[in-house]
C-alpha cells in the first residue's frame, strides 16, 4: 500500500487579513458569497497574496487540483492500493476516499473545495468522499504509521526511480510526501519524518509529474497488470 501525503499544500480559505480588500470583495459579491468562505487563489489577485507571509508559498490549489488528478485514476488507486492526503500550509489534512471522481473543471473543484472547507465534509448525509480535519502532518503520520516514508525533494538522494521503488516491494505500509507547494523548500519538521530524502531529477518538477512517477513506478514494483 502506498500511502500519498501531498503536504505544507497551497490550499486555505482566505485570511482574516484579506477579507476586506477591494479585489476580494468584489468576487465574493459576484459569487454571492463570504470573503472568509473563498479559497485563495493567487492568480486572481496575485499582489494581494504576494504580500502574505510566505507568500510565494500559498494561493495555489491548482497544484492540489492536479495532482488528485493524476494520483485518483490510475490503476493503483483502482487496485485499491492507494490513499492520498491533503495536508496544508495552515496545518489541516483533507483525507481522500480512493472512489472520489473529482470534477476536472478548476472552477468546480474551487468550488468543492470551499463546500469542504465550511461543511468539514463532502458529500453531506452520506458516506464522505472528502473530509477535513485539524491535523498536523506529524500526528498525520502517526496515524497512518508506515514501515517507511520517503520525501521527493530536489535536495535528496539521486535514484533511478523505477530500481528504488523495487527495493521497497516487500513492504506493506510505504508512506510518500510530495510538496504541494509552488516553491521553496519543506519545513525542517516535515523533512525530520522522513526516513529517506529522494530526488528523482537534477532539475525542479511540477508535484503532479512527481506524483505520476512515484505512483507509476510504485505499480510496476508491486502490482500486476494484465
Amino acid at each position: 500500500m502506498l500511502f500519498l501525503i501531498l503536504a505544507e499544500s497551497a490550499l486555505e480559505t482566505v485570511p482574516a487579513s484579506l477579507q476586506s480588500a477591494p479585489a476580494i470583495l468584489k468576487i465574493a459579491k459576484k459569487r454571492k458569497k463570504e470573503p472568509s468562505k473563498l479559497i485563495l487563489d493567487s492568480s486572481l489577485f496575485p499582489h494581494l497574496v504576494r504580500k502574505l507571509p510566505m507568500g510565494e508559498r500559498r494561493g495555489r490549489p491548482d497544484i492540489v487540483h492536479i495532482s488528485l488528478l493524476c494520483a485518483l485514476r490510475t490503476p493503483l488507486n483502482m487496485e485499491g492500493q492507494l490513499k492520498v492526503y491533503v495536508h496544508t500550509l495552515n496545518d489541516k489534512v483533507i483525507e481522500v476516499n480512493p472512489e472520489v471522481r473529482l470534477p476536472r473543471n478548476y472552477n468546480r473543484f474551487v468550488g468543492l473545495m470551499e463546500q469542504l472547507y465550511e461543511h468539514r465534509q463532502v458529500p453531506l448525509g452520506s458516506t464522505p468522499l472528502l473530509t477535513l480535519k485539524d491535523m498536523t502532518l506529524p500526528s498525520l503520520m502517526k496515524e497512518i504509521n508506515p514501515e517507511r516514508v520517503i520525501l521527493f525533494c530536489e535536495e535528496g538522494v539521486r535514484v533511478r526511480l523505477d530500481e528504488y521503488m523495487r527495493s521497497l516491494s516487500s513492504l506493506s505500509r510505504v508512506a510518500a510526501i510530495v510538496g504541494g507547494f509552488p516553491h521553496g523548500s519543506f519545513f525542517d519538521q516535515t523533512e525530520s519524518l522522513a526516513d529517506e530524502k529522494i530526488s528523482i531529477y537534477d532539475k525542479p518538477l511540477d508535484a503532479w509529474t512527481v506524483v505520476s512517477r512515484v505512483i507509476y513506478c510504485y505499480e510496476l514494483a508491486t502490482i500486476k497488470l494484465e
